[in-house]
């Protein structure tokens, strides 16, 4: 199967970040977003991946994209703005932040999507544009609390999977209807047969989710092992490990570094095993007053030669491990959508050794478009330097060829 080309072909910011107002055409394949820290190379990094994701790679607050001299206005209007090629089309993508009052001295911050004029949900838009980032406080993905994971693995599978983003969004309004009624039961007491509707509901959409996450984990950690044996030389063989909180096989004695195999389990018989496990555990759940049960407590973690990285791994392991799930999830979104992603690599060659960043460079080579950010040209090759167009940032302004945009 052929692949064909997505790359993103214009930009326009609108009071986001430190950025009043920028418009820029976006070239192939790489741009260099050179300049000190804290003028808005991240920033620029953070609006591409945002049309992607239609979340932030740096805060879960929406209001704080929103330039700090236009969120004094009443309402304050943040936009994104993106013009990209898929399939041989041309699509746009805007984002629209908007801050309005709300009650007494209240805000609200509301978010509209269009998607080439349409106004779209954004379980409806996400993944309609894909892109791949890599900063290095993601090492929170290995070393931070689970939570951290299962929203890295969220975030993959809502661009690669066209329905994960929904069916995630209506397990996550049946997991709170479910925990109103358990703590309701919990203070009250009453007749526990209404949950029975969310226990059915619970365990359909999360036995979807269940049976998309393990086949996610199980692709990526294939190619992103083969990419670790290439980084470590063959010295580290890396697993990822899904632990999901109802598992669909039969708990048996197996260590954490013990490869299972969840592939083959039907999406039926997950959900029947789900409802047994929630049925059991009702009384439990009502004594805590809340669902203690599902994809919403899920695990992932990450071993390196039989060692658990989020515990023992060194600073260096981390940054290898890293660095091969992000190439490894480069290739699986091409797989999954038959497209490149755009690749967004934000100060990440300062956390490189020498050997790291050529590695890292030369699979750039292989793809259609990357944007990185850098305090120091330096860290690139010239090769890579001369084959990339560099964009000089300072304070919200964007110099390209000369001439400040």
């Amino acid at each position: 199967m052929s692949c064909y080309l997505m790359y993103l072909k214009h930009l326009s910011l609108t009071n986001f970040r430190n950025f009043a107002r920028l418009d820029l055409d976006v070239p192939r394949p790489s741009v260099l977003l050179v300049g000190d820290n804290a003028q808005g190379k991240t920033s620029i990094l953070e609006a591409v991946y945002f049309l992607a994701a239609l979340t932030s790679f740096q805060t879960n607050v929406d209001r704080q994209l929103i330039n700090f001299i236009e969120a004094r206005n009443t309402p304050a209007v943040g936009r994104i703005v993106g013009e990209y090629v898929r399939a041989g089309r041309n699509h746009k993508i805007e984002v629209r932040l908007i801050l309005e009052p709300s009650g007494v001295n209240g805000q609200r911050l509301r978010k509209e999507i269009l998607l080439d004029g349409v106004k779209k949900q954004a379980s409806d838009a996400v993944g309609k544009f894909n892109a791949v980032v890599f900063v290095p406080q993601m090492s929170q993905i290995i070393e931070g609390a689970p939570d951290e994971r299962r929203r890295y693995l969220n975030l993959a599978l809502a661009q690669a999977v066209p329905a994960y983003a929904g069916v995630l969004s209506d397990y996550a309004k049946a997991l709170e209807q479910r925990n109103a009624l358990l703590k309701t039961l919990n203070e009250n007491g009453g007749n526990a047969d209404p949950l029975d509707v969310w226990d059915e509901a619970l365990t359909r959409l999360g036995a979807q989710i269940i049976q998309w996450r393990i086949a996610a984990t199980q692709e990526l950690e294939r190619l992103a092992a083969q990419i670790h044996v290439e980084l470590t030389h063959g010295a580290e063989v890396l697993r990822l490990a899904y632990e999901p909180s109802y598992d669909p096989l039969p708990k048996i004695a197996l260590k954490l570094d013990a490869p299972v195999d969840r592939s083959s389990v039907d999406i039926k018989e997950i959900e029947r095993g789900f409802l047994d496990r929630l049925r059991g555990a009702r009384a439990e759940e009502i004594s805590r007053g809340l669902t203690t049960i599902g994809p919403h407590r899920d695990e992932l973690r990450f071993l390196a030669n039989k060692i658990d990285l989020g515990d023992y791994g060194s600073r260096g392991q981390i940054r290898t491990a890293l660095l091969s799930l992000k190439l490894a999830e480069v290739s699986w979104m091409k797989a999954r959508t038959n497209q490149w992603p755009v690749i967004l690599l934000d100060e990440v060659m300062a956390e490189l050794d020498v050997h790291r960043r050529a590695d890292l460079l030369k699979y750039l080579g292989e793809t259609e478009q990357s944007l990185l950010s850098a305090t120091d040209l330096k860290m690139f090759t010239p090769d890579f330097v001369q084959s990339a167009k560099v964009w000089n940032v300072q304070s919200g302004k964007v110099e390209t060829s000369g001439e400040k945009v």
